[in-house]
């Protein structure tokens, strides 16, 4: 039983890690997964989340989907693979607002697929080549960069960790298939808005652009981005196969997170140099997941936020004001926890009201609304830090919180009334 002093334990830790992001945000020394181990670390220390539960509290469904996807995807970016597709996209465009729009969908079909936060460790020197080659400035890239990949990463289950959180704890039923069916087309709306919004934003006009030599374009290991290549597409596939299985009611993988990791098992041996696959992984990232569940499970055992919450959504809702709630929900609270950590606890909250996997408008609605969060501010999402993180230390350049936040709000708006008008559309049919 959580008493007043744990209580007053889980505040301070909640205060330290949202004062510990706004001032890495600032100076980005700390790695983000280090104050959440440190967080973790307290939770534990002072018996909110006892050390032998943490089995049961730690999701290795969710753990071992991110070190299958990260071992895949590190294999596609050091063969050379996924810049060769970024350096090819540049070439088939004569005009800069033409790559302009090309490279919104590159970067976020790309995060559909290969998970936001990697294609963000990758992105930012692709964007500034294509900046150079459009001949505009590298500022309206990198933003275009990061609300791109959260938006394109909406459309799957495995395009961002707080939907593979959702798909997994929130008990729906094929969840690959609902998102397509939820998310796709307004995702790929959304992406238009976005670089309209860019181009209009910074005046890019439709000027011809020139490149001389694209050096970065060549593969440089045949045999290992034939691997990666081929454990995307059977990852994919499987998961789309699963989904099919269990609509026809036959024998299929519950524990979906297992299936990239079974794909990644297959492939180490297989690669010219399995060490550096797995050196190449964003371990920080598996870090922070691990000591994420440990933090907020803590936190949400010790009902803090609780109030809070239910004040946003109070009980079951059904309809428009059901959408609307968990959307406002997610756009606040994701500024304050980032929107992994408010994922988790939302889920948690949601389970608590009596949403189940039967309630998939609601859990689409979180999932988007949670996700495009991250357009909303540069603490909205860990992918706007990551890319940050890279602008600064690779390419000396950095994106203010202030020009982020007045553009981001443009985004937001439209994003979500797009999300939102076709999610009810959606459900409004499946309802005749």
């Amino acid at each position: 039983m959580v008493n007043i002093i744990q209580q007053a334990i889980s505040l301070t830790v909640l205060l330290f890690l949202v004062s510990a992001l706004i001032l890495r945000a600032r100076r980005p020394v700390t790695p983000v997964w280090s104050i959440m181990a440190m967080a973790s670390f307290v939770i534990i220390l002072t018996d909110i989340v006892p050390i032998d539960e943490l089995d049961s509290v730690i999701n290795l469904d969710v753990i071992l989907f991110l070190i299958g996807m990260f071992s895949l995807v590190s294999m596609a970016e050091s063969s050379g693979v996924l810049e060769a597709a970024a350096f090819k996209l540049i070439s088939m465009f004569r005009s800069s607002s033409s790559l302009v729009y090309a490279s919104s969908f590159f970067f976020g079909l790309l995060s559909a697929i290969a998970v936001n936060d990697t294609v963000a460790l990758m992105g930012p020197p692709i964007a500034y080549a294509i900046a150079k080659a459009a001949g505009v400035n590298p500022e309206p890239m990198f933003l275009l960069l990061a609300f791109s990949i959260t938006i394109g990463s909406a459309m799957t289950p495995i395009g961002n960790p707080q939907n593979v959180l959702i798909a997994i704890e929130s008990g729906m039923s094929s969840p690959f298939m609902q998102f397509i069916k939820y998310l796709s087309v307004p995702t790929l709306i959304n992406l238009f808005i976005t670089a309209f919004i860019i181009k209009k934003i910074y005046r890019i006009d439709s000027g011809k652009h020139y490149i001389l030599v694209v050096p970065e374009e060549k593969i440089t290991n045949k045999r290992d981005a034939t691997l990666a290549v081929i454990g995307l597409a059977a990852v994919i596939a499987l998961l789309i196969l699963n989904d099919i299985l269990e609509l026809l009611g036959l024998s299929h993988v519950n524990k979906r997170g297992f299936i990239p990791f079974v794909i990644a098992a297959g492939i180490y041996m297989l690669s010219s140099n399995p060490r550096a696959i797995l050196q190449k992984v964003d371990w920080g990232t598996i870090i922070f997941f691990i000591t994420m569940f440990i933090t907020m499970d803590g936190i949400w055992r010790s009902g803090i936020l609780t109030p809070i919450m239910s004040t946003l959504l109070p009980h079951k809702l059904e309809g428009i004001h059901n959408i609307a709630s968990i959307i406002i929900a997610s756009l606040t609270l994701s500024q304050l926890l980032s929107n992994v950590p408010f994922a988790k606890l939302f889920i948690q909250y949601m389970n608590e009201l009596g949403y189940t996997g039967e309630d998939v408008e609601s859990w689409i609605t979180l999932s988007m609304a949670s996700t495009i969060a991250g357009n909303l501010t540069l603490l909205g999402a860990a992918s706007n830090i990551i890319i940050l993180e890279a602008l600064e230390s690779r390419i000396g350049q950095t994106i203010s919180f202030t020009k982020f936040t007045k553009i981001g709000i443009i985004v937001t708006t439209i994003n979500i009334i797009v999300y939102t008008l076709y999610i009810l559309a959606v459900t409004m049919l499946l309802k005749l």
